[in-house]
This record gives C-alpha cells, sequence and structure tokens, in this order.
C-alpha cells in the first residue's frame, strides 16, 4: 500500500501510464535513434554503438531490451502484443550478434523503437484515443 505524503497527489492510473510510456519512449530514442550521421538521414543509438564490441556489447544491449517488454508487461499488455515484442527482440538479438553484418543490421532494425510504436498503439487502443 503506496504511503501518502501531505500535499502530494496520488497519480491516476492514466497518469502514471503516460509516464511509464514517456520513459519508454525516452529509452527507445536512447537505444536505437538518439544520433545522426551528419550529411545523411541516418540515425543510430546505444544499440548500434555497443553492438561494436564484439560479445559484451550484443549482450548487454539485449539484456536493456529486456526492460522494456518487461516494462510492457508490468503494464498488462496482452500476450499477442508481448510475443510480438519478444520477436522483435529476438531478431535484433540473434541477428545483432553476428559480427559486423549484424552491426549492420543494427542500423535497420530497431527493435526498441519497434516496441516501444507497438506498446504505445495498443495503449492508445485500449484507452479508447484519449
Amino acid at each position: 500500500m503506496p504511503i501518502r505524503q501531505t500535499g502530494v497527489r496520488e497519480m491516476s492510473q492514466w497518469e502514471d501510464v503516460q509516464r511509464r510510456l514517456e520513459r519508454v519512449g525516452k529509452f527507445a530514442g536512447l537505444m536505437d535513434d538518439k544520433f545522426a550521421l551528419p550529411g545523411t538521414r541516418l540515425r543510430f543509438g546505444l544499440d548500434s554503438l555497443l553492438g561494436l564490441l564484439p560479445g559484451v556489447g550484443d549482450a548487454a544491449t539485449a539484456a536493456m531490451g529486456v526492460w522494456l517488454i518487461a516494462e510492457a508487461a508490468r503494464m498488462k499488455v496482452p500476450k499477442g502484443v508481448l510475443v510480438r515484442m519478444c520477436g522483435n527482440w529476438l531478431v535484433d538479438a540473434t541477428l545483432g550478434s553476428v559480427p559486423i553484418a549484424g552491426d549492420l543490421f543494427d542500423l535497420y532494425w530497431k527493435s526498441n523503437r519497434r516496441n516501444a510504436v507497438l506498446l504505445e498503439k495498443h495503449l492508445k487502443k485500449r484507452a479508447g484515443g484519449r
């Protein structure tokens, strides 16, 4: 049971969902498209950069991607959406770990952004377009 502090308004369920969704969006941006290659439309994030570190980089970004899926599960997203999110994550973790080709693949397959979009679409549909 949450402890109420004097003068602090409790957050509504919808405000909590919005706050979580904003955090997921920021995470996806950091991981998948935070940086731009000057003179191009190519965007990349920590997933691409850390993936350049053999083994440990791919393992670290895969572990970070699990957080987004866990956050969706905490928001009671249906199993079908979670399965699609896990599929995006699995493709990224598997193909992204292939030396050199996986680094290039990471520039295209932005699983965190894809999963954030899936989550947002589901929550907006569930909320009735609030």
